[in-house]
């Protein structure tokens, strides 16, 4: 696998009941934005940039805080771009709509 950053595209569609499934998704954002990755939130999923082992991982601990917060059912959806050769980044993508 490539030591080079990657984009992940993460999209979680937690239920449970009696619980709002934004503030279950509120919980997944949080861990995102500590995690000290380069991420942008978008209205269906959150784009996240880093190397793809640590990725991996925070989509595991998104997982496991979700079903310690009452998530009952959690349906996950993910999108990988990798270049083998260099980094990807959310800024390359997203420059020209600055």
């Amino acid at each position: 696998m490539t030591e080079n950053k990657i984009n992940l595209a993460l999209q979680v569609l937690p239920q449970a009941e009696g619980k709002n499934s934004y503030d279950l998704v509120d919980v997944a954002i949080k861990l995102i934005q500590q995690s000290g990755l380069t991420y942008q939130v978008c209205p269906f999923e959150t784009v996240i940039e880093g190397k793809f082992d640590e990725l991996m991982n925070l989509v595991k601990r998104i997982h496991q805080q979700l079903k310690n917060n009452g998530t009952e059912k959690l349906m996950t959806y993910m999108k990988i771009q990798t270049v083998f050769q260099e980094d990807v980044t959310i800024n390359d993508k997203m420059r020209k709509y600055k």
